[in-house]
């Protein structure tokens, strides 16, 4: 994603989400969201942590903040192969989420990280949302194949009859 820009003569700040954060220039031109857009990225250097970056045609600060906001994505082509018990979270989003013991919870709606690890957000049905710790312990079960993943209540603080979130948890 571009953050915004770094300087008068139009680099951009990047917030990366790859493993290694200067990588993100490796992958050859990066698409806008709607893929109308294509951006040919040249590190440029880091700045605490994050990659600083040039822009093909970008030449100008004005031009670089403009771009603040845009999220910049790789082709899936693009991408390596995810190891055992790796996921794209592009993958997990969508995905049925159950109850070990089959009760239906929703379906997956987003993968967040606050520092402490993967959460995945379930959109369970009458819209609430539940968070849920991406452990082993909690999610056992991730069967991309068959579009489903399973939930164990317990590890992940739920009601196990209900799916909801215990008191004082």
């Amino acid at each position: 994603m571009i953050v915004g820009a770094h300087g008068v003569r139009g680099a951009v700040r990047l917030k990366s989400f790859t493993a290694e954060p200067a990588a993100i220039a490796a992958y050859g031109p990066l698409t806008d969201e709607a893929g109308t857009r294509s951006f040919r990225l040249a590190l440029a250097g880091m700045s605490r942590g994050a990659p600083v970056a040039r822009i093909e045609g970008v030449e100008t600060g004005a031009a670089a903040e403009a771009l603040a906001g845009v999220r910049l994505y790789v082709p899936r082509a693009a991408l390596p192969a995810a190891g055992e018990e790796e996921y794209y979270h592009a993958d997990l989003i969508g995905l049925e989420a159950t109850l070990a013991g089959g009760g239906a919870l929703g379906r997956v709606s987003a993968v967040h990280n606050f520092g402490a690890g993967d959460v995945i957000e379930i959109a369970a049905e009458g819209g609430a949302s539940l968070l849920v710790p991406f452990s082993r312990a909690a999610v056992p079960v991730v069967d991309l194949a068959g579009g489903r993943l399973v939930v164990d209540a317990e590890a992940a603080g739920l009601a196990a009859e209900t799916g909801e979130r215990e008191e004082g948890r």
